[in-house]
């Protein structure tokens, strides 16, 4: 895309710049400064954002802590719920812990062990339902009616943007040439951040989001120019969980819409050789979700229009909590096109 329609798009009303550094000052004492990892030979100039070493093992304790911060003395007393897989579910409760307030988080049975486990660790209270990402809201809601707790959604919400925001911050900080980024897609929390404080620093960055084949509500929702939703028995397909969400939010849609320059799909044979490549190539501990950008930069390079990039490519690695047995699996994982067993 040209440089002028990126600036003819509608960027008003968008989470800005300051409000991502503002997020970003309030972390400095309570998400790690995530490292740049070299990924394949070192004249490709890739590199891996390693969101799996956050505390939490991903990316989502910087959007939890900033939205829970901002709550009031009144609301913080009566606590907090959230509805999660896993991720942000962790992230919420290590905020709450933090903070010295209650959480209550909403869970789909079937979500991975480590990820329940660590929630509660952190003493968050857990609400099992069904895998439907619509009951996991509508249960919350009415939780936090009858409780008088604080919603902190998992995407949709200006301060969750904000505090995701931090990590396109920090690339552009310690990559300032960086030329195009992969960016793990679910509901759109991540990238609607990232690519708004990149396209505030690096307007001409290619900024790619990736979702897998077996729930792409975003690539279609682009595509359409609406918010086009995919049923929870569809999205619950993929390995890869922390995508498993039926539709785009209203915030987070207009993010993706107005900053990212596309969105590319990936298949699960390629996602699971990518949470390999990644413990291969980089020594890191990725889950599915958090491979997802590595699967197209290795694979689907043509489609994100890598070819004729001239600079360092990022893929984020969002998250790397996966269960132990699930992770020997992909170890095992084929690579397409190579002939290693």
């Amino acid at each position: 895309m040209t440089t002028e329609a990126r600036n003819a798009r509608e960027t008003t009303g968008l989470v800005g710049l300051d409000r991502i550094r503002e997020a970003a000052a309030l972390l400095r004492a309570v998400a790690t400064r995530t490292p740049l990892v070299p990924f394949g030979l070192p004249e490709r100039r890739q590199y891996l954002k390693a969101e799996s070493l956050q505390p939490t093992g991903a990316f989502k304790i910087r959007g939890a802590y900033n939205a829970i911060a901002s709550l009031t003395d009144e609301e913080r007393a009566r606590g907090v719920v959230t509805y999660s897989s896993g991720n942000h579910a962790q992230g919420v409760a290590r905020a709450a812990r933090l903070l010295g307030i209650s959480a209550v988080v909403v869970m789909p049975e079937g979500a991975p062990a480590i990820k329940a486990a660590r929630v509660a660790a952190d003493g968050a209270e857990i609400v099992w339902v069904d895998p439907s990402s619509d009951v996991r809201q509508h249960v919350a809601e009415q939780l936090a009616t009858e409780r008088g707790l604080a919603i902190i959604p998992p995407f949709d919400d200006d301060r969750i943007i904000a505090g995701q925001g931090t990590v396109g911050l920090e690339i552009v900080e310690d990559l300032p040439d960086v030329a195009a980024i992969l960016i793990p897609v679910g509901g759109g929390g991540l990238a609607s951040g990232v690519a708004a404080a990149v396209r505030a620093l690096k307007p001409n960055a290619r900024l790619i989001g990736v979702e897998p084949e077996l729930a792409a509500d975003a690539r279609d929702s682009l595509a359409a120019g609406r918010i086009v939703a995919w049923s929870s028995d569809d999205v619950s397909r993929t390995i890869a969980d922390g995508t498993r969400t039926t539709a785009l939010g209203g915030r987070t849609f207009a993010h993706l819409s107005a900053l990212l320059d596309g969105i590319v799909t990936v298949s699960e044979a390629e996602i699971a050789a990518a949470v390999r490549l990644i413990a291969e190539e980089s020594r890191l501990v990725a889950e599915p979700s958090g491979a997802l950008g590595v699967a197209a930069l290795r694979f689907r390079a043509g489609e994100a229009g890598l070819a004729g990039v001239d600079g360092p490519i990022v893929a984020i690695v969002s998250g790397g909590n996966v269960d132990l047995e699930r992770y020997r699996a992909y170890l095992a994982a084929r690579i397409p096109g190579d002939e290693r067993p």
